[in-house]
């Protein structure tokens, strides 16, 4: 009996440990399931089952454990949010694998995937032809995002006999207030530009923009810090 009592209490212990842990890393971390998320998602597991079904060890322990634990993973999400060159560390780059309607077969292979697994992923996203697709993107959690030709985009253009036009992907220029002159310079574009863009809408330095990207056929898009 008094076993099972003990159990119960490291049960909801660990419960309610957990849970505020979840709670103070934040939804996004439920959102997106990185590599790195997965395996801090065993390790705690882990670390919290070990110590329920031990009859050594006491709720200090766990309570210690998952304090430790959640300590490191707040640590690394804050240095991912306040130094951008750790990201690509801990999270990863998104990939594009379909470009302008070919495939990428070097970033496919540099991402270990195949006909068949890209092609489950496309129909996912009710793309059931590669011919169908624009751009796909690998993304950091294994799933892909795609932006379809417009001819077979819903409701087609063909279905109401409209002119095709090409379809253009939107990049990503300032991030953060940090500017990503490599985007830029890709774009055909420079710095005169940007300062030119800023100026339009009143603004005096890169800082100042949390995000802004830009797309050919529809300019910029922007938001402010």
């Amino acid at each position: 009996m008094e076993n099972l009592l003990q159990t119960t209490v490291e049960l909801t212990v660990g419960l309610f440990a957990l849970l505020i842990l979840t709670k103070v890393m934040g939804k996004t971390s439920f959102a997106q399931i990185t590599p790195f998320d997965f395996i801090s998602a065993l390790i705690l597991g882990e670390l919290v089952g070990n110590a329920i079904y031990d009859d050594e060890v006491r709720i200090g322990t766990i309570l210690f454990s998952v304090f430790i634990w959640g300590l490191l993973l707040f640590i690394i999400e804050w240095a991912t949010q306040r130094f951008r060159k750790t990201r690509k560390f801990f999270e990863g780059n998104p990939s594009i694998i379909i470009q302008n309607g070919h495939l990428n077969r070097n970033e496919m292979k540099r991402n270990k995937l195949d006909m068949n697994q890209l092609q489950h992923l496309l129909r996912q996203k009710d793309a059931f032809s590669v011919r169908e697709v624009a751009y796909a993107v690998l993304e950091t959690d294994g799933q892909i995002s795609v932006l379809k030709k417009q001819k077979y985009d819903q409701p087609t253009f063909e279905d109401f006999k409209l002119k095709e036009n090409p379809v253009h992907l939107p990049v990503t220029f300032i991030n953060d207030g940090i500017v990503d002159w490599e985007n830029i310079k890709k774009a055909g574009l420079d710095e005169n530009w940007l300062d030119k863009q800023l100026y339009e809408q009143r603004i005096d330095h890169y800082r100042d923009v949390f995000y802004l990207e830009w797309k050919y056929d529809e300019g910029i898009y922007l938001e402010k810090m």
